[in-house]
């Protein structure tokens, strides 16, 4: 339905190529033959000129002669140099030639939005031998128009109609083909839409082109900002697809497990004012807060220019915990900055107390790791490295692999960049005035969805403990006539000596993900859903903190517990395993977190899912080969804890068992909740089975963990782990 999209998007052509014709008639062995050679090297750029040559007449030399084994002539022998930043595990291939430095320093800032300020390296040598190209042949093309080759049944404007269908290979030159009608292939079948005209290029491709005035039509269609529901669905969905395009590169140039292999990341698009317009399906506890982050670039750096790129993580300035580093980059349209980008990673250390930065007893903000409050990590497009490393290099507690971070938040740059590129292309379609009102639009659709919620929703009132002693109570308060609703969490306990306080923004992000997932509807998690809603928030309470209050807990395991209270008051679903499971161990030499998945509450009409990583978080579970080839651990088990979750009409989720064996000596860290308290059901479901622990050191000696954990284990140490099971309904 290529004719619906393009009159969405304000186009009055459509160009489909012909693939199918043209596969069968050109078979295979047409396109050229080509050897690949590589050399691996890492010596600076500068001063290689010796070594570079002798390796490239190697490599080539190779490709060559393979290339002239297996298919004979070779008509080219194409060299790339694959060159990197000191500090970056990200190498781009430039074609070997003049200028090596400054093109890669072109190709870097087109990739991550600034020039390299420090030594370049050479990594590998590329040469591609080739035969000559073959040529595809030109489809036989019949001079007849053609004749329909039947009528079939189509639902056209809201009735069914019979319409002609053509054989795409019967259709000739001169064929002229008004819709309705269809165009069959082997594989696809093209709708010809009602005001739409079909016609053959000298390709052999099919021209679609909307009838009447389409230009005047198709301006005023681009032009035209009042809200269209087909425009509205495209707009979510693009938006979206922005986001998860950044979320795609930054997978691909990271270098830690945490970011590469578990994606504990998340991207989003904002708006000039910082509101969460659309975002990936990544980490929700990361989505719903990275607004506070862009707000506080805004009031911080109120002069950012179109190459600068901003360091948040400081949770009193916008973060969540220190090792979530968010990268803020604004987006200048016309010489103003008219949207943001940003990316959020979980970095595997950023200093504090205990390796990986997820410390179980800190007490001060300080104890957890170095914190940046609106960071300038690009200044007019260049790379503020030494400043940033020595940032990373100070304090009590400096970051322990500071040039790891570097790599990792170059990884961000270049995912913000290509959503700027994203972005910018987005308004070159379809215009400023266009894009900016369907973003206010698309926070329109998700009001107007938390709206309709809020009239199916009874007052409520959950109250639910952490393993500490603390909780967390709310109330859910309904105004239909006005549509809102009131979260008031008056009655929580005040700011704690742990650190299971949680900032406001990890607040804001728990009630947005629950409204979002309660509406049911396809739409981005997006400000938009916040707006029907009033948050009340004491002062002095363990939601509220103040510096230097500790907050790393906050993030990851209060924010599981708000998600359970805001779900039960709803009556939605019973509790679920209610933490994350945190687990960081290393030493000097390596550094890593996971969050081990558990059982998920049940609810009216389903069971709970067990095994699963629930509410806040979302990221994966790094795949055994990778975990034990770059870190000293062995996975010894990870099977599903039968049994453990709560009983009812509908079952909790089972929690899981994970077994790690360590082959070096390391430090562990365990910060989790529901030991001594449990999932607890909904209506008369039981609750689940709390979680255990515990470590069988090398000598035979046992070590049982309560919620809390800091132990220190020499290699053939062995941790078990049982996690939490979800609450049952009936």
């Amino acid at each position: 339905h290529a004719c619906k999209v393009a009159r969405a998007l304000g186009m009055a052509e459509v160009l489909v190529p012909p693939y199918s014709g043209v596969l069968s008639a050109v078979g295979i062995g047409v396109a050229e033959q080509r050897v690949v050679r590589q050399r691996g090297l890492d010596i600076p750029l500068h001063g290689a000129d010796e070594r570079l040559r002798d390796t490239i007449t190697a490599v080539t030399t190779e490709a060559a002669e393979a290339l002239e084994a297996q298919h004979g002539d070779v008509a080219q022998v194409d060299v790339r140099i694959g060159l990197r930043v000191m500090g970056s595990d990200t190498v781009l291939d430039i074609d070997y030639g003049a200028n090596l430095q400054a093109r890669f320093s072109a190709a870097h800032a087109a990739r991550f939005g600034f020039v390299p300020g420090n030594a370049v390296h050479i990594q590998r040598v590329t040469a591609t031998a080739r035969t000559a190209a073959g040529t595809l042949p030109s489809p036989a093309l019949s001079e007849d128009s053609g004749e329909p080759s039947g009528e079939t049944s189509m639902w056209v404007d809201g009735a069914w109609r019979e319409v002609p269908y053509y054989d795409r290979e019967l259709i000739g030159q001169s064929a002229q083909i008004a819709g309705p009608a269809l165009v069959l292939e082997a594989t696809t079948v093209v709708v010809i839409e009602p005001g739409w005209k079909l016609s053959l290029t000298s390709s052999g491709a099919l021209l679609l082109t909307y009838e009447g005035q389409a230009a005047a039509a198709s301006q005023t269609h681009r032009e035209d900002t009042a809200v269209d529901p087909r425009r509205l669905s495209l707009f979510n969905h693009r938006f979206m697809s922005i986001a998860e395009h950044m979320g795609a590169t930054l997978e691909q140039t990271s270098h830690s497990v945490n970011i590469k292999e578990r994606r504990d990341y998340s991207c989003a698009v904002f708006d000039a004012e910082g509101r969460l317009v659309a975002n990936a399906p990544h980490i929700p506890v990361h989505l719903g807060s990275m607004s506070e982050a862009v707000k506080t670039v805004l009031a911080r750096r109120p002069d950012i220019g179109p190459k600068d790129a901003v360091l948040v993580n400081d949770p009193y300035a916008g973060g969540t915990h220190l090792p979530d580093l968010t990268v803020v980059t604004p987006v200048f349209i016309e010489d103003r900055c008219q949207f943001f980008v940003a990316s959020r990673g979980h970095h595997a250390d950023i200093g504090g107390i205990t390796p990986g930065s997820m410390p179980a007893h800190s007490r001060h903000i300080q104890e957890e790791g170095i914190a940046f409050d609106a960071f300038p990590l690009v200044l007019d497009g260049v790379f503020q490295r030494d400043a940033l490393l020595r940032a990373l290099q100070s304090g009590p507690y400096p970051a322990r692999q500071p040039e790891r971070n570097l790599s990792d938040i170059q990884a961000q740059l270049a995912a913000n960049q290509r959503g700027v590129q994203l972005l910018e292309s987005l308004v070159a379609d379809m215009g400023i005035a266009v894009v900016q009102a369907y973003m206010g639009h698309v926070r329109q659709n998700a009001r107007a969805a938390v709206e309709s919620l809020l009239l199916t929703l009874q007052d409520g009132h959950a109250r639910l403990p952490l393993d500490d002693g603390c909780h967390i109570e709310v109330r859910v308060q309904v105004d239909r006539e006005n549509k809102r609703g009131t979260i008031d969490f008056t009655g929580t306990s005040s700011t704690q000596q742990s650190n299971l306080n949680a900032p406001t923004a990890v607040v804001t992000a728990a009630v947005l993900y629950v409204f979002r997932m309660l509406t049911g509807q396809d739409i981005p998690l997006n400000s938009g859903c916040l707006e029907p809603l009033d948050l009340i928030v004491p002062e002095d309470t363990m939601l509220s903190p103040t510096p230097p209050a500790a907050v790393v807990a906050g993030n990851v395991e209060t924010s599981q517990v708000l998600c359970d209270a805001l779900l039960l008051a709803t009556a939605a679903m019973s509790g679920s395993q209610g933490t994350m499971n945190n687990l960081t161990f290393g030493n000097d030499r390596v550094q890593y977190y996971e969050t081990i998945a558990g059982g998920s509450g049940a609810g009216p009409g389903f069971d709970g899912e067990s095994g699963v990583q629930v509410h806040m978080t979302n990221s994966r579970l790094t795949d055994p080969e990778v975990l034990e080839a770059r870190l000293p651990v062995r996975v010894r088990e990870f099977s599903v804890r039968k049994g453990s979750g709560g009983d009812g009409t509908h079952h909790g989720g089972n929690g899981v068992t994970r077994v790690l064996e360590f082959t070096e000596a390391v430090e562990i860290s365990l910060l989790a909740n529901r030991r001594s308290t449990a999932a607890p059901g909904l209506g008369k479901g039981e609750a689940g089975s709390p979680g255990q622990g515990h470590i069988t050191h090398a000598d035979g000696s046992v070590t049982t963990l309560t919620h809390r954990a800091y132990v220190r284990v020499e290699p053939g140490a062995t941790l078990h782990i049982q996690t939490p099971g979800g609450g049952g309904w009936r």
